[in-house]
């Protein structure tokens, strides 16, 4: 027998995983304890055993795993610097396919034209500092975030995984992959797709 959740395409009330109460937020939910379940689901969507988990950051209105905060120093002593690890397999395709389509070059080019933009984005650079730090201080990455952060746009992922975890308005790259997603019909944090 399964310790999995059952999934289901279309949910009682979206944004809603089992038994919890409605997110506040796409793709966030108020609970971030990592279950076994939750193990059990993340080695199927990573096809390896998960490290360094500290706590669900986003789930899929099914509950299952759409990002995960990692530990700075992973149990191996290697130092980890993407505190958001985007697990959902169909957010992890579709942010490669928008990498694979050179999307990234697109806001490389957007952030050297938009000071506001640019400035939105440093902003969001120290967010994910200040997050990881609440997990402990590692020497060999301080000052390193994800993604390509501060300056540039590197990893679609990691940009997006840090929007999911933080909300909207916090990563504003990871606000515009999510909605190019959208838009194109390659993932919604507001329907099931696992």
């Amino acid at each position: 027998m399964s310790t999995q959740p059952e999934h289901t395409s279309t949910p009682a009330q979206p944004g809603q995983a089992p038994d919890q109460e409605p997110a506040a937020t796409p793709g966030r939910t108020r609970s971030d304890e990592v279950t076994q379940a939750d193990l059990e689901a993340l080695r199927e969507q990573l096809g390896r055993v998960p490290r360094g988990v500290v706590s669900i950051a986003a789930r899929c209105v099914c509950g299952r795993p759409t990002v995960v905060r990692t530990a700075p120093r992973l149990p191996d002593g290697s130092p980890f610097p993407t505190s958001y690890y985007l697990t959902h397999p169909a957010a992890v395709k579709g942010c490669s396919t928008l990498e694979a389509e050179h999307l990234m070059e697109d806001y490389n080019a957007r952030l050297a034209e938009d000071a506001e933009l640019a400035a939105a984005y440093a902003r969001a650079h120290e967010d994910y500092l200040a997050r990881r730090a609440e997990l402990g201080s590692v020497e060999e990455i301080d000052g390193v975030s994800a993604g390509g952060m501060p300056t540039r746009v590197k990893c679609l992922h990691a940009l997006l995984g840090h929007a999911l975890a933080a909300g909207p308005g916090v990563n504003p790259i990871g606000d515009l992959t999510l909605e190019v997603l959208r838009e194109r019909g390659m993932w919604d944090p507001q329907r099931c797709s696992c």
